[in-house]
């Protein structure tokens, strides 16, 4: 198993969770994002610099996962990729995202992504995301804890 980050985004209290758990698991833990991604010395850990551009991080853990690696996103599109591909996804605030879940949350990002294309959205008027709390953080931990330690599916897929 590979962890692959989409570490754009990544909450620093997430990130050194991530850090903790490959150091002590053994599993290689991939920082994937379009600038440095400072990380500490380690065998576990490995951080991937792509050029910039819309969904260049996201099209390299596309390409890279594999089936029973885990991606850690909020991106909703690269999620269900990744599930296609066979991987585990996880939120930073802990939701584990699953072939079964997936479809609603996307045509919900869809029909959001329509309304601000219409201007029928004001995102200054939605007030933007909750901020990263101790309920996120120990949520994150058991999601990261509980898929670390699952084994791969070794059932295929139809």
């Amino acid at each position: 198993m590979i962890i692959y980050i989409d570490a754009d985004a990544i909450p620093t209290i997430a990130k050194e969770l991530i850090i903790k758990t490959a150091n002590r698991t053994g599993v290689q833990a991939v920082f994937v994002a379009n600038r440095f991604t400072k990380l500490p010395p380690s065998p576990y850990l490995k951080s991937i610099i792509v050029s910039q551009g819309f969904d260049v991080a996201d099209n390299y853990i596309v390409d890279t996962v594999l089936a029973g690696d885990l991606v850690i996103t909020g991106d909703i599109p690269l999620a269900n990729d990744a599930l296609n591909k066979g991987a585990k996804v996880l939120t930073s605030r802990g939701d584990e995202l699953t072939i079964e879940n997936i479809k609603p949350k996307l045509s919900t990002r869809d029909f959001m992504e329509s309304l601000r294309g219409t201007n029928v959205l004001d995102l200054n008027e939605m007030g933007g995301q909750k901020p990263y709390g101790d309920k996120d953080k120990i949520a994150f931990a058991n999601g990261l804890n509980r898929l670390i330690t699952t084994k791969p599916n070794t059932q295929t897929q139809n």
